[in-house]
């Protein structure tokens, strides 16, 4: 095997890690009983901590120093990442569910798009036939809630999905940048971001602070940090895709701790979106090993 089928093995573990981590969100937020924009605030401030409290530990405190001097990949990736957290919450307090789902999920075609722009990063046929399989099983997890045209919301949304998708990019540009404090900066910068809007941030008490950490820990520090790792290894559409097994997870772990059922739509689209990503994967590692033994024959 190539050096670059295992790097994108690799990438796509790292990734499909990322996609569980993220998926939790439901049920930390169901754990809390706070305003949206303090949950965002703790949440940021104890995954940045993290995130800074490992770069120390595996590579000393000097590393601490890439926080400052990240260049101009560093920062973009960091802002990019904080404006898709800031609007995430916004966009779901004014438009429904159903609306930032359904756009959140264009996003492997956003980022296709602009990896073709800026990098001419061609997507394999499959991965896009896959991103619109997947598409269609979150319009059907999403498609039964009560829908709204607040444009302000899908604006946001829309925001969102562009500044992931950009983020994927430039990841992918600016392979040597110590993305890991980017992902650390991004965090602290949604915590700041989040104080004016905030209303209990001294009022959380000692239970939720422990939901909180969790939450910054988990969630955030480690869904961030293993997809800006993978996302290096992977073709921006592909990594954008894996992401998508974000959306039929979320009910699942909802499902296992409060024992609300999912219906029967979430179970059809959620396999559709599932079945999207895994034949995505199986098809890449197949194209790899075939590409892989080709090389290894001598011309004759």
């Amino acid at each position: 095997m190539t050096e670059t089928a295992s790097q994108r093995r690799t990438g796509i573990v790292l990734v499909v890690a990322a996609a569980v981590a993220w998926s939790t969100a439901p049920f930390f937020t169901k754990l809390l009983p706070l305003d949206s924009w303090t949950i965002l605030f703790w949440r940021g401030l104890f995954g940045g901590g993290l995130i800074a409290a490992v770069l120390v530990l595996t590579q000393g405190r000097a590393d601490l120093k890439d926080l400052l001097r990240m260049g101009k990949g560093g920062w973009l990736v960091a802002s990019l990442s904080t404006l898709g957290m800031v609007c995430f919450i916004p966009a779901l307090q004014l438009t429904s569910v159903s609306n930032v789902a359904i756009i959140i999920a264009t996003g492997p075609f956003v980022a296709a798009a602009f990896a073709w722009i800026w990098l001419r990063e061609a997507a394999r046929w499959q991965t896009m036939v896959a991103s619109l399989v997947a598409l269609c099983g979150v319009a059907i997890i999403v498609g039964n809630t009560s829908a709204s045209s607040d444009l302000l919301g899908i604006a946001l949304a829309c925001l969102m999905t562009t500044a992931i998708a950009a983020m994927t990019v430039t990841i992918r540009t600016y392979k040597h940048t110590p993305m890991v404090a980017a992902a650390a900066l991004s965090n602290f910068l949604g915590s700041v971001v989040s104080i004016p809007f905030a209303h209990a941030i001294t009022g959380v008490t000692g239970n939720n602070l422990f939901v909180l950490a969790m939450f910054g820990f988990f969630q955030v520090a480690l869904g961030l940090t293993l997809f800006i790792l993978g996302s290096r290894r992977l073709p921006s559409g592909q990594a954008t895709l894996i992401g998508t097994l974000e959306t039929p997870l979320m009910p699942f772990w909802v499902w296992l701790a409060f024992a609300e059922v999912p219906a029967p739509r979430v179970l059809i689209g959620g396999a559709l979106v599932m079945g999207a990503v895994v034949a995505d994967i199986i098809g890449d590692i197949s194209a790899q090993r075939r590409m892989a033994g080709g090389s290894n024959h001598p011309e004759t």
